[in-house]
């Protein structure tokens, strides 16, 4: 049986993505740099932060202007190339 063929993203479109961290002063800064690398003038505004309930891990939901697979893949690479991010959702 074949599998259904995953539902198509039409670009440029407004695309979420949320990364998780270890909490540290150094986290934001360097995850907002990486964004800024990748997708410019990204609205900062809309920036949704949280601490886990023990304050160990912070995770920032952030929402960019996605122009292509290409910039997503290479975003989601220097993420997690960072050492401050384990998880890009």
């Amino acid at each position: 049986m074949q599998e259904p063929e995953a539902p198509k993203i039409e670009f440029p479109c407004d695309y979420p993505i949320k990364v998780l961290g270890v909490s540290s002063d150094a986290f934001e800064p360097i995850v907002l740099a990486v964004f800024e690398r990748h997708a410019p003038g990204f609205n900062r505004q809309n920036i949704a932060g949280k601490a886990s309930s023990k304050g160990t891990f912070t995770s920032l939901t952030i929402t960019i202007t996605a122009t292509g697979s290409d910039q997503l893949e290479a975003l989601h690479q220097d993420l997690l190339a960072t050492g401050h991010v384990k998880m890009v959702i």
